[in-house]
């Protein structure tokens, strides 16, 4: 046995020579890692993209599937609020207001409503655009990495559609489909319209929400266990319809105030990458070409910026003046200019520069 254990057991240069395997195994490993990590063109963006792909691919897929189920959920919460506003609201206003008011408030309250309902049904059923598959449609246009398919400009690939989208801004979980070329002025005008919506509803129901917040308050007292007190007069007992009545402004108050302070925020953004004529994806690649730029001494101009009431005026299709009331005030389910494979200046902005191109 002693002999067998002696036999196992390895020596100084059996030691050495294992170390040396191991070492060896070590760098060689660790070389394999350099090479298949190296690229000249590597940085912290690329590592940090590297470490969260797996969130990304989470996030993707997770989006994808449920999209249909915040469609359900925007469609649920704005008839809950359209439903509030009619059962409850109205009836007041048709009581109390002047018949000036009255008439004001059902002619920009249904105005509103209908713009609403118009762009968020265009916004999900229109497609934002693709690219053509053949090759030989496009000439002079990258290929993507992704699809391997015709990339022409402003086009970029939607991991969760898995597609490439002609003038891509993002792909939103809310309308369940990309925001692209062809749906981004719904896209806009849905968010535009909720926002002021919703303004509208909380700035209406200001009043009606402070009286029923103290009328829940009061009979949340009511409902406590009682004091030793003889002097006091008790509050007054709400029926289950009161009760009903007053949640319900309060819900509609603090949903529409929510609402209106989010998606405020995002339809500001918007505005003011449609008044640079950019989109949300643009926005990331020019700021890295503007700086890279600047180091040389150079200036980035934006080449599909014609200024900002100009962007405003294609964005929204104004041609004529009698656009702004037809196209911006009236729902309107005309094609914005281009085809989003190509980038020719649009109608308006000739017009204004033919001037200068003459001389």
């Amino acid at each position: 046995m002693r002999l067998l254990l002696r036999c196992l057991r390895p020596g100084p240069r059996r030691r050495s020579g294992l170390l040396r395997r191991a070492g060896h195994l070590w760098r060689y490993g660790r070389l394999c890692l350099r090479s298949l990590l190296y690229n000249s063109f590597t940085d912290g963006d690329v590592l940090l993209d590297s470490l969260f792909e797996p969130v990304y691919w989470l996030v993707d897929h997770v989006t994808r599937w449920f999209g249909v189920v915040f469609v359900v959920l925007v469609i649920g919460l704005t008839s809950s609020v359209v439903a509030i506003v009619y059962i409850c609201l109205l009836p007041l206003i048709l009581q109390t207001y002047p018949p000036a008011w009255i008439c004001w408030h059902l002619a920009y309250g249904h105005w509103n409503l209908l713009m609403i309902v118009f762009h968020y049904y265009m916004a999900i059923t229109t497609s934002p655009g693709y690219p053509p598959q053949a090759k030989d449609d496009l000439t002079g246009v990258s290929i993507c990495r992704k699809c391997i398919a015709p990339k022409p400009a402003r086009t970029h690939h939607c991991s969760i559609c898995n597609r490439c989208v002609l003038k891509m801004d993002h792909h939103c979980p809310w309308l369940n489909n990309c925001v692209g070329h062809f749906n981004h002025r719904y896209f806009f005008s849905f968010c535009l319209f909720m926002t002021m919506g919703c303004i509208y509803c909380s700035v209406s129901g200001w009043d009606m929400f402070r009286d029923a917040y103290a009328a829940i308050e009061v009979s949340g007292a009511a409902a406590a266990p009682p004091l030793r007190t003889y002097y006091q007069t008790p509050p007054p007992a709400f029926s289950f319809r009161q009760r009903a009545f007053h949640k319900s402004i309060v819900y509609l108050w603090v949903l529409c105030s929510s609402v209106a302070l989010a998606l405020g925020a995002l339809t500001l953004w918007h505005a003011a990458l449609i008044t640079r004529g950019e989109t949300s994806i643009e926005r990331h690649i020019n700021k890295k070409e503007r700086q890279r730029l600047q180091k040389k001494g150079k200036v980035f101009r934006n080449p599909y910026s014609y200024g900002g009431w100009n962007n405003w005026k294609v964005f929204l299709g104004v041609d004529v003046p009698r656009h702004w009331l037809t196209r911006v005030l009236l729902p309107s389910p005309h094609l914005p200019h281009g085809t989003g494979l190509s980038w020719d200046l649009p109608p308006c902005v000739r017009e204004q520069r033919a001037p200068l191109l003459a001389i």
